[in-house]
């Protein structure tokens, strides 16, 4: 990174406050948790609608940071290091990434569109990297913070760029096109994402076009809703399947089980191209690959040879369950330097044990020499705290003498010949390695053996929920996540994690054994336990539980043990009834249980609850009203008689959204963090979580009179196409799903469901669709949704998703 303070401080024109400094910087940083940070780092201190970065300075100090650009200085920390100040620390960084990017002349790739970014970014870098030494966006870093941390990663070997551009609303994109600049721009699909923030499809395609108006040359899929937005500047190349005119006209496109042949027409010549993908999504991006290969005047037998080496994109770093109680992050298709910090972070985000492991493949296409990038490397494990280190490859040895605890092998054979001698157990891997050396091999053989039936879990959405109801909040508004019943079948540990890296101020359980589990796997959040057994109190002491007590009884078994065991201030949660009649202290109640803690000193009221009954149906409205006042009025007396200012909370996740202004002092976020809502508008801001897939186990044909399952519940009236899919109602799908109520998604398709749903399988019709052993299903996720089938079943999304049995494998993952 050619930059240091003198000239950041030039190109910011800020306030400086520090002592004078020449000194380079290495590392740009807007994450105050990455153990990436160091002397070298200059700390971009964000402020967001609900989170204020100034707050964690000080702390970055003590970690040795030293260089922050901020909007201001807190209070005592003036001499304590350096600072510039400007007025916004979002558009300084955005404009430090557009002057850095002017300090490099070279070809610019910068692509956006609704769908397809991220795989055509990907697949470009295969195809042209052994031409060129490509710069480009790690992972689907394509927002506002994403593109300038992705260009500022750039170094003077780079000789090519490909950035993606990701915007929601308008106004956005002509920040990303000062910092992208690009020189060629691709438009992939236009799609539904992000519709809520455009007027109509006009208004959302001129904001993505605003990204090519400096462009030399526009790639597209032939569109007049896109031509008209073309300026006569700049050269159009399109590609259709319709249209002759296209520069790029596919006359052919015919499908196989495992290729798809297109004919295509360029500039007159008529060629033929072999694609290694079936479904039109695919086909589409590879089109658009084909037009960049064509505009850059490759030749149809190169064409050919890379793109039949194209293979799927895992855009995601997945958590999985390995042997020997050990946790996989498999990162199998991915080794760049940028990406590695990226995965870096997140291991330390979702470590499950205290002994860090990373297994890594030699790195292409850094832009920096061998001793440079590995040196790099070796500051990256090292200041990461990472306990084993093992090298695969040729040049990545050079890290030998330069890392504690590492082992080396040639390549993946080599090292998994030896894989039972290195004695893996009670670990987080980090398995990471180019495609070329087949990492996905080392994920096999650590992965716990399960059946193919799995519930993934959308991490980056988690997060994504998350934000969207805390920017609801007042920024003094704590939050309160509910992760019992298994983090609502979710997975409860790993989602635990994640709000602990988002500094989520309590986790919310049922029952004492889930907040044990957390506490004994690391979890440090005060955790409270809303329905504890007067038996579980011990346990609860024991493991730094904070305990909800919600009659006189449970209140005074508790007080008897914490005086047993000589407690000063123990933490414990009153819960008043307010209306919903399941637990509580009644009004009738509230004077016995003053008169029981005051002046009683082994506990303290950590907080006063309750539950609203009707958050969700505003037909109710006057009745949570009531239940408000309620609240208002007896946690009020017990403030007052106990001298006490507790924390208060009432409001679940409708409630956030339906009355903000009974905000309180916290709130509890519950359905809403999984992606779930009552209110079909709040839905569409909402990201999807759970997808639980399966696979097709076997296909037949049966005629026209026979039967599908128990009971000849299903007769075919033709000739059907039957799948059967592992999975049924031991793993929690309910048998009322069956019987042509339920569907399951099968190539984008809808395929019912036949007869009864079996204890391990169910059956669909798969006749109009075409597919195979072996091809992936969808039984909920994007379609159906949990809500869909909640509704057809007459239930509550809670009920579904709760239900899904823990022999069901999770896989966790982020984009």
């Amino acid at each position: 990174m050619n930059l240091n303070i003198v000239n950041i401080e030039t190109v910011l024109n800020s306030r400086w406050n520090g002592n004078p400094t020449g000194e380079s910087i290495d590392n740009i940083s807007i994450d105050s948790r990455s153990l990436q940070n160091n002397e070298k780092t200059l700390f971009f201190a964000l402020v967001g609608t609900n989170n204020d970065a100034h707050i964690y300075l000080k702390d970055l100090i003590g970690k040795g940071v030293r260089n922050f650009v901020v909007t201001h200085i807190p209070n005592g920390l003036e001499s304590k290091a350096n600072f510039l100040v400007v007025k916004n620390t979002l558009e300084a960084l955005q404009q430090i990434a557009a002057y850095y990017r002017n300090l490099f002349s070279f070809p610019i790739i910068g692509m956006t569109g609704s769908n397809g970014k991220t795989i055509v970014k990907e697949w470009l870098n295969f195809l042209l990297s052994p031409d060129y030494n490509i710069i480009r966006s790690p992972k689907s870093y394509n927002s506002q913070v994403g593109v300038p941390l992705s260009v500022l990663a750039t170094n003077e070997k780079h000789n090519l760029g490909i950035f993606e551009a990701g915007i929601s609303t308008v106004s956005e994109m002509e920040k990303l096109e000062k910092i992208i600049q690009p020189t060629i721009g691709i438009l992939t699909n236009i799609g539904s994402a992000h519709d809520e923030g455009f007027q109509n499809l006009e208004e959302k395609v001129k904001e993505k076009m605003l990204l090519f108006k400096d462009s030399e040359v526009v790639i597209f899929q032939k569109n007049i809703d896109v031509e008209k937005f073309i300026l006569p500047k700049t050269k159009a190349i399109s590609w259709s399947f319709t249209d002759t005119t296209a520069d790029v006209f596919v006359s052919k496109n015919e499908h196989t089980h495992e290729n798809t042949i297109i004919e295509y027409t360029y500039k007159g010549n008529v060629s033929t191209l072999k694609i290694p993908f079936v479904d039109d999504a695919s086909v589409e991006n590879v089109i658009t690959c084909l037009s960049v290969l064509l505009h850059l005047e490759y030749d149809a037998k190169t064409i050919q040879s890379r793109i039949e080496l194209l293979y799927p994109i895992e855009m995601r770093l997945k958590v999985k369950k390995g042997n020997n109680n050990c946790s996989l992050i498999d990162d199998s298709y991915s080794s760049d330097f940028q990406s590695l910090k990226i995965a870096l972070d997140f291991l330390e985000s979702q470590k499950q044990h205290q002994k860090k492991t990373v297994v890594l493949s030699d790195i292409f296409q850094s832009g920096l020499s061998n001793e440079v990038l590995y040196s790099k490397v070796a500051e990256l494990i090292i200041s990461n705290d990472i306990s084993r280190f093992i090298g695969i490859g040729e040049t990545i040895s050079t890290l030998e003498t330069k890392l504690p605890n590492a082992l080396f092998f040639k390549d993946t054979n080599d090292f998994l010949l030896h894989l039972e001698q290195l004695n893996f157990e009670n670990e987080t891997i980090l398995i990471k390695g180019a495609r070329s050396f087949q990492f996905e091999e080392i994920v096999a053989a650590f992965a716990e053996k399960t059946h193919e039936t799995v519930l993934e879990i959308n991490l980056n959405a988690i997060s994504h929920n998350f934000n969207f109801f805390k920017s609801k909040l007042k920024p003094t508004t704590k939050m309160m996540a509910m992760v019992k019943a298994f983090g609502y079948g979710s997975g409860g540990f790993e989602i635990a994690k994640l709000l602990e890296h988002h500094k989520v101020d309590y986790l919310g359980v049922a029952f004492a054994d889930e907040g044990i589990s957390l506490k004994t796997a690391g979890i440090k959040l005060p955790i409270m336990v809303l329905n504890p057994e007067n038996t579980s109190f011990p346990a609860i002491i024991q493991h730094q539980l904070e305990p909800e007590i919600y009659s006189l009884k449970g209140l005074n078994a508790f007080l008897k043990i914490a005086e047993q065991k000589k407690l000063k201030d123990f933490p414990i949660h009153i819960k008043v009834d307010t209306g919903m009649h399941r637990l509580g202290f009644e009004a009738n109640t509230i004077d016995d249980l003053i008169a029981t803690l005051k002046g009683n000193s082994t506990v303290k009221v950590q907080s006063i609850l309750s539950h609203l009954a009707t958050s969700d149906d505003l037909q109710h409205k006057d009745f949570v009203q009531y239940q408000i006042n309620l609240f208002e009025k007896l946690s009020s007396k017990l403030m007052g008689e106990l001298e006490i200012t507790p924390i208060r909370h009432i409001l679940n996740t409708s409630g956030i959204s339906n009355f903000p202004q009974a905000q309180y002092d916290m709130v509890r976020l519950g359905i809403g963090l999984y992606g779930v809502s009552n209110d079909s508008e709040e839905q569409k801001y909402l990201e999807n979580v759970g997808t639980l897939k399966s696979i097709i186990s076997q296909i037949r044909t049966i005629q026209s009179g026979e039967s599908v399952g128990y009971g000849r519940r299903f007769m075919a009236n033709r000739e059907s196409k039957i799948a059967t899919i592992p999975i049924g109602y031991a793993d929690g799908i309910t048998r009322s799903w069956g019987n042509g109520i339920g569907f399951v998604t099968i190539k984008n398709k809808k395929a019912t469901i036949l007869g009864s749903v079996c204890m391990d399988m169910l059956m669909v019709d798969v006749t109009e669709i075409d597919c195979k052993e072996g091809d992936a299903v969808v039984i909920f996720g994007e379609s159906p949704t949990v809500t869909y089938m909640a509704e057809q079943l007459k239930t509550i999304p809670y009920e579904i998703l709760t239900s899904i049995s823990q022999r069901v494998k999770r896989v966790f993952y982020r984009e």
